[in-house]
């Protein structure tokens, strides 16, 4: 993963259509359009997993249904906890049949449709099974087929988060993403006795409602945000650390990106 750092490689979030999609075909062009477009660029995709618990169609059911290529260094798929083992087991031998590597393994958000995987399904005792659970669990039972990254949340009481993240460490993760990041903030210093590659989420929407969902603390919606601006100042705080761009607009800022690494100088 260190390498797409080097080479200003970006990582873009797509998102695969709702299963209760009103018009399926034209949901499945717009994917396959983002989907072309960011391989075509040389960048990673990023293929979320049932995000905020809306149940959407699988990452390899879609790129498998539509033909996609897929160039297992542009291709990282997000796997939660919210599946049932035998769903878990396909989802998984299916990523792999289609030649991927790069996991975003989390645990997830939850809804009443959704099956949390149970203890006893993986053959553990535990009171719940987290993103250190599954990570452990894909290990064992696909021991190096896959290169796993998990989350960082600097939003909740750092203790407990550092400690999730060394079990996460210990458990085999080998890259790091964090939660959406405005401007710059100093708990990301935490991350670096860890040594791994650390990914910035670089949220690209002004919907500031669904940013306050994601960090988890409330975001007034007339706060000033330009998500470009905020792309460029992470680039200039941030230059050793990668870049994921979460709600990306395709139509107004997707050809802008180019110039991302042009006009975004180093920290002063």
């Amino acid at each position: 993963m260190s390498h797409t750092i080097d080479n200003k490689i970006l990582h873009v979030e797509l998102q695969t259509p709702k299963r209760n999609s009103e018009d399926i075909e034209k949901d499945l062009a717009i994917f396959e359009d983002k989907y072309r477009k960011v391989v075509e660029a040389g960048w990673i995709v990023c293929v979320t997993d049932n995000p905020m618990g809306l149940l959407s169609y699988e990452a390899t059911e879609t790129i498998d249904l539509l033909g996609l290529p897929v160039h297992p260094e542009q291709l990282m798929v997000h796997l939660n906890t919210f599946h049932p083992r035998k769903e878990l087991d396909a989802i998984l031998e299916a990523f792999r049949g289609l030649g991927g590597k790069y996991l975003l393994v989390v645990s997830g958000d939850g809804s009443q449709r959704l099956h949390r995987l149970e203890p006893a399904e993986i053959g553990i005792e535990a009171k719940t099974v987290t993103s250190v659970e599954l990570l452990r669990y894909i290990d064992r039972e696909h021991p190096g087929r896959f290169i796993s990254g998990v989350a960082f949340n600097p939003y909740e009481p750092q203790d407990a988060e550092l400690e999730k993240m060394k079990r996460k460490v210990d458990a085999g993760a080998s890259f790091i993403i964090t939660q959406p990041i405005i401007g710059r903030d100093e708990r990301l210093n935490a991350l670096e006795p860890f040594g791994l590659p650390v990914i910035l989420d670089a949220w690209m929407s002004k919907k500031l409602h669904l940013l306050s969902e994601c960090v988890g603390h409330e975001i007034p919606e007339g706060t000033p945000y330009d998500p470009m601006e905020n792309l460029r100042e992470l680039r200039r705080n941030y230059p050793d650390y990668g870049l994921y761009l979460a709600i990306l607009g395709f139509k107004t800022q997707y050809p802008l990106l180019q110039d991302i690494w042009k006009t975004a100088s180093k920290p002063a």
